[in-house]
């Protein structure tokens, strides 16, 4: 923690000097730097941390082996089908129209691949910062459920100062941090969660032009309008504090269990590059189905490298 502190404090210092004045939390720019220089500052910390614990610093969630890319987009197709689920059952029952775009020409690929990557970064530091290093650490003393349950908690508690954020909103901010530490279950890794997390808050901000997380952003695709009773348009928090988003996070919860069945801890691909071991002994406080072959002993201990 004292890390953490320490890079972070040194973070805030080069915001200030890099944004002087008044900093307006909607600015696209202060978005962005603010969660790259998030996810930077977590990433530092979990890659000293994993020198000081003889560690490759994947075993915390983001390893860079084969299937990185791919979860990522399975994320990212999840998240999108998420939210454009999300705001047809709003659209559906008369609580929300798409209007007149608000941008045009080039100014549409602009503004796409500028929120892409802000989305990116964004899903990138909270994702690592609740479910990386810090779940990892605390599950090897609680187990891996429990650690889940409280980094949840404070997932929420984080977004209830956001502008406009409602206690339903805080609820539905808490249930999709469980599940994205239930895909980290299943798949080993947060790259399925990361893109997942990224697709829905490009599709809300962007796409749809509604409030994400009681915030509006600028450079929007269109002059949308929600109207309606606060339980089916979210109300200021925006479309994830509707009753829908609780529906369609059921169903696409439900969906990922089929399509990600359990698998023998052999057959659920490493979450490092180098250690060809279940990615259930990375996080502590889950069951190991099967004993990998004696033959694969000795490389648990030979092939621990550092990064």
């Amino acid at each position: 923690m004292a890390l953490v502190w320490v890079l972070w404090t040194a973070k805030n210092i080069i915001l200030e000097f890099t944004f002087r004045g008044p900093i307006l939390q909607t600015d696209p720019w202060i978005v962005f730097f603010e969660d790259f220089a998030g996810f930077i500052v977590v990433y530092l910390a979990a890659l000293i941390l994993a020198r000081i614990e003889r560690r490759p610093v994947g075993t915390y969630g983001l390893p860079m082996a084969q299937p990185a890319l791919r979860r990522f987009l399975q994320g990212c197709g999840l998240g999108f089908v998420e939210v454009c689920s999300l705001m047809g059952l709003i659209a559906l029952f008369g609580g929300y129209s798409f209007g007149a775009l608000a941008i045009h020409g080039s100014d549409i690929l602009r503004w796409s691949l500028a929120w892409a990557v802000i989305f990116i970064f964004v899903g990138l530091f909270e994702e690592f910062a609740f479910r990386g290093y810090t779940l990892y650490a605390l599950a090897e003393s609680i187990g891996f459920w429990p650690a889940a349950i409280l980094f949840a908690a404070c997932f929420a508690f984080v977004h209830s100062s956001n502008p406009g954020e409602s206690a339903a909103g805080e609820v539905g901010v808490a249930a999709i941090a469980l599940i994205f530490a239930f895909t980290l279950r299943r798949t080993g890794t947060l790259w399925l969660a990361v893109g997942w997390h990224a697709a829905f808050d490009f599709g809300e901000t962007f796409v749809f032009s509604v409030p994400d997380s009681g915030s509006v952003f600028p450079g929007h695709l269109s002059n949308s309008t929600l109207h309606g009773p606060a339980w089916l348009t979210g109300g200021p928090a925006g479309p994830e504090a509707s009753i829908f988003s609780f529906v369609t996070m059921a169903a696409l919860t439900l969906a990922f269990h089929f399509l990600f069945p359990p698998q023998p801890s052999s057959a659920i691909p490493s979450s490092t590059a180098a250690l060809q071991a279940p990615p259930l002994e990375h996080f502590p406080g889950e069951r190991v189905g099967t004993t990998p072959p004696p033959d694969h002993t000795p490389n648990v201990t030979t092939d621990r490298k550092l990064d």
